[in-house]
């Protein structure tokens, strides 16, 4: 997983719209990009909600908020539209981004192995080099950290 210190990688997403853009257009101010597993799933719409909350925070500080999973950009569309979501919300279907942040991991259920997204928020700075990443989010309080972490980057 890429830590503190690393630039961020030059990776392409996709828009719920289906449009292909790159991290970099948000190049010369700060950002927050976080991943987490499957839309429209219990912590994954409280996270988003969360950051959604606190949007017009962020949006004074300057600080846009991405949000990717390996969703279809309809299911994105449909997540966003369903809770009225205000944060950007990217498709890795190709799983690429996420390798290059390193949270496509392995993880484990009921003694079952298999890939998935590791829920995990990365803090770029506005000169592209990540100041702060929360390799294991728990979800609850975690968009109010974040925030916090945001001002005291000024």
């Amino acid at each position: 997983m890429l830590e503190a210190g690393d630039t961020l990688p030059d990776v392409n997403l996709v828009d719920i719209d289906g449009a292909a853009f790159s991290l970099a257009r948000y190049k010369g101010k700060p950002l927050i990009v976080y991943f987490y597993p499957k839309a429209d799933t219990p912590g994954c719409t409280t996270e988003a909600k969360d950051f959604t909350e606190l949007m017009a925070e962020f949006a004074k500080a300057g600080v846009p908020v991405v949000g990717v999973s390996k969703d279809k950009p309809a299911k994105l569309a449909k997540f966003r539209d369903k809770y009225d979501l205000k944060v950007v919300l990217a498709s890795d279907e190709e799983g690429g981004v996420c390798e290059a942040f390193g949270t496509w991991v392995e993880k484990s259920m009921y003694g079952r192995k298999y890939m998935g997204i590791a829920r995990a928020t990365f803090l770029v700075g506005a000169d592209g080099v990540i100041a702060r990443v929360w390799p294991k989010v728990k979800v609850k309080g975690h968009a109010a950290e974040v925030l916090e972490a945001v001002k005291a980057l000024g």
